[in-house]
């Protein structure tokens, strides 16, 4: 007798497998599995290499806070009465608030300068830069360099930070002299924009760190 394919019983055919043909019809149900094995190595990847990309494109947390001014606090301030006292400001070094009737004049002075007077240059669009005592003379070269004209420096006792660059109701602390967010502070706030009497300086305030010579500042 013969099979259905024509051959006696008991024998089969050899023939080999057409070209392309899957071997036992297990070849369509091993592509999605491949295909999903490709995608998972694929997600697994990207999650791993994101954060070097990350890391590379913005650099450490040091780096990206020189590279805006995310941390810069700001305050409204409304009192701006002068006073002859002394003053308890919550702000360190103050940001505005009541103050003396005489200004400091623009420069740098080499010893802490009275709050009540700094604030009045505040109140004028000027730029405080205060910084720790012990800076080095580069440091404090470095920082002087970069005080605009309408601008005092001084040094402060107790700074949260080596260095704090504040205008009228706006302060940044920052890590040091060559901390480059000083510049974009400048940039966005040096024009005096923040404070009550917008376009007026420190130009003509009294010379003295304590605020005793009335000079031309008296009762402005």
């Amino acid at each position: 007798m013969t099979d259905r394919d024509g051959l006696p019983d008991g024998l089969t055919s050899t023939a080999p497998e057409r070209p392309g043909e899957p071997r036992g019809g297990a070849g369509p149900r091993r592509l999605p599995l491949v295909l999903a094995g490709v995608a998972s190595a694929l997600v697994l990847g990207a999650a791993l290499v994101a954060p070097l990309v990350d890391r590379a494109i913005r650099g450490d947390e040091q780096d990206q806070r020189a590279l805006d001014l995310t941390l810069v606090q700001t305050w409204e301030i409304t009192d701006r009465a002068h006073t002859t006292e002394d003053v308890t400001y919550p702000q360190d070094p103050p940001v505005g608030g009541a103050h003396a009737p005489i200004w400091l004049a623009c420069g740098v002075y080499d010893e802490p300068v009275r709050e009540e007077n700094a604030v009045h240059d505040l109140e004028h669009g000027t730029v405080w830069i205060t910084h720790d005592p012990d800076l080095s003379d580069a440091d404090r070269q470095r920082l002087a360099d970069q005080l605009p004209d309408n601008g005092i420096m001084s040094p402060r006792d107790g700074l949260p930070s080596p260095v704090v660059v504040t205008v009228w109701g706006a302060q940044l602390q920052l890590d040091g002299a060559d901390d480059r967010r000083l510049g974009l502070f400048l940039e966005e706030y040096g024009d005096g924009q923040t404070a009550p009497e917008f376009g007026v300086s420190c130009a003509g305030g009294t010379p003295d760190p304590q605020g005793e010579l009335p000079g031309r500042g008296a009762d402005a």
